[in-house]
């Protein structure tokens, strides 16, 4: 039986309730539904396990595969919920003890103290047009300013301006642009109606290429970087050491 995934809302974040079996030929959908989740970027993400049977425990390696994505970006935590009693055992022992989890949701969600753990974000709706880029630095530059980080301004415009031109020549779609502010990282987030993901491929192109250079740039500028599915196209991410 294929693992069904029904997301809802909360005033907190974003819960995600798991029911069926869950084997290895199973936790490739899971990944892409809880990471469909960390796309709209919740505050948390609280996954209910309640109606979920682990029929291979390997397979429950998928969940420590979110969470690391989870702390790479958005940066927010990831809460696992009403697991049944051969599913807690699991999350008791071994390498899983690195997963959080409670006996409910509402259990969860009294640990995280009525959204506490929230970030500051800015949220800006761009056009696919050759201005997009400068506008996207503009928000960057208000974003560092007001979080106090000066020195992240160049950086920062470098990667968002590489991001927004990339989902305009490949993309063509409206694009939201994300800042958020972690404990440890300034991330950066564009989000367009494509569902193909970026990859490098080949070696750096020479400076003289007009096209082609901006993965590369944002490899070398950013601590960390990368892409995840969202429910109509993808979000392109990077993040910068504060």
């Amino acid at each position: 039986m294929t693992v069904e995934c029904a997301v809802g809302d909360l005033d907190d974040g974003l819960v995600a309730r798991l029911s069926g079996r869950l084997a290895l030929d199973d936790t490739a959908k899971v990944r892409v539904d809880l990471l469909k989740c960390l796309a709209e970027q919740p505050s948390a993400l609280f996954v209910d396990l309640g109606a979920l049977t682990v029929t291979d425990p390997l397979a429950m390696s998928i969940f420590l595969a979110v969470v690391r994505q989870a702390a790479r970006w958005p940066g927010i935590p990831v809460l696992f919920c009403a697991p049944e009693p051969d599913t807690a055992a699991l999350l008791a022992g071994g390498a899983y003890r690195r997963l959080t989890a409670f006996d409910s949701i509402d259990a969860a969600r009294d640990h995280l103290g009525n959204g506490g753990h929230g970030l500051p974000g800015i949220v800006e709706t761009l056009l696919p047009l050759a201005g997009a880029a400068r506008r996207g630095r503009d928000v960057v530059t208000d974003a560092c300013l007001r979080w106090d980080l000066p020195a992240l301004i160049d950086p920062a415009s470098l990667i968002c301006s590489e991001l927004i031109s990339n989902a305009v020549h490949h993309a063509g779609t409206m694009m939201q642009l994300r800042m958020s502010l972690s404990a440890a990282y300034l991330l950066i987030a564009v989000r367009d109606g494509s569902p193909v993901e970026p990859h490098l491929s080949g070696p750096v192109p020479d400076v003289t290429t007009v096209r082609g250079r901006g993965l590369h740039i944002i490899a070398a500028t950013a601590h960390s970087w990368g892409s995840v599915p969202a429910t109509d196209g993808k979000v392109v991410w990077a993040s910068l050491s504060i």
